[in-house]
């Protein structure tokens, strides 16, 4: 069981912006790239396979084939490098 405290920090963290998707959404997910000096924003778009945990440690599964080939990737909903 989690204390009151941490529960109470960890809530004040959660992001609030995202929209509502269920597994199945085809979606976009924006991913702040830093290289360098020069910051860009990467689009991934698929299909949502997956969601994992929840609070601060939430992730989604998204697939997309690529020239062919699937390609899966691990997002974790409340980074800061998610747009």
């Amino acid at each position: 069981m989690m204390s009151p405290y941490l529960s109470k920090v960890l809530n004040k963290n959660k992001r609030t912006d995202l929209p509502e998707i269920r597994i199945g959404d085809t979606i976009k997910v924006h991913v702040k790239i830093k290289e360098g000096k020069k910051e860009r924003l990467q689009v991934f778009e698929g299909v949502l396979l997956a969601r994992h945990n929840s609070g601060m440690g939430e992730t989604i599964t998204v697939r997309k084939i690529s020239f062919g080939q699937g390609v899966e990737r691990i997002f974790p909903l409340n980074a800061p490098v998610i747009d």
